[in-house]
């Protein structure tokens, strides 16, 4: 797969340590910036690295920040972004296979290059599985996107 790889000056670090596991994967990395620790605002990157994705020259893309926060809340603005935050292996395969997640958020200063070698493996091994049930709530999640104003919430004491 391509993989569109952004970070802003607080994660640069870790995404310069991940590029090469991405590659070793077997995973083309295609690198938007930052290419340094100056100071440069995370909103340029989150859409830069995004917006490989939404044109279709990457399956899926792997954000830098400080704590992964700001990438993430700035990613999931754009439709068609699945965007997560994540620190934790079940949660990075998980997220791509019951929500499709298209992005991985990781926070340069709240994990380690280690643990996040494992999520960025996690999450690039995941596939989703498109099940009925996933497939559902990914369709209410597409409605909300496209029309939050008109969604209507329908919960079901059947949901599963």
């Amino acid at each position: 797969m391509r993989i569109a790889v952004a970070s802003d000056h607080a994660g640069y670090r870790l995404k310069e340590e991940l590029v090469p596991v991405i590659r070793s994967l077997g995973h083309e990395p295609i690198d938007v910036g930052t290419h340094g620790t100056e100071s440069v605002d995370y909103p340029d990157y989150a859409v830069a690295g995004c917006q490989v994705v939404l044109r279709g020259d990457a399956e899926r893309a792997i954000l830098f920040c400080g704590s992964g926060v700001g990438m993430s809340i700035v990613a999931n603005k754009l439709p068609g972004i699945r965007a997560a935050n994540i620190e934790d292996v079940y949660s990075a395969h998980q997220g791509v296979e019951h929500d499709d997640m298209n992005v991985l958020v990781l926070g340069g200063r709240t994990v380690g290059a280690a643990v996040a070698a494992d999520l960025v493996r996690a999450f690039l091994s995941a596939s989703y599985t498109g099940e009925p049930r996933h497939a559902r709530r990914l369709q209410k999640l597409l409605e909300v996107e496209a029309h939050p104003e008109r969604f209507v919430p329908t919960p079901s004491p059947t949901a599963a």
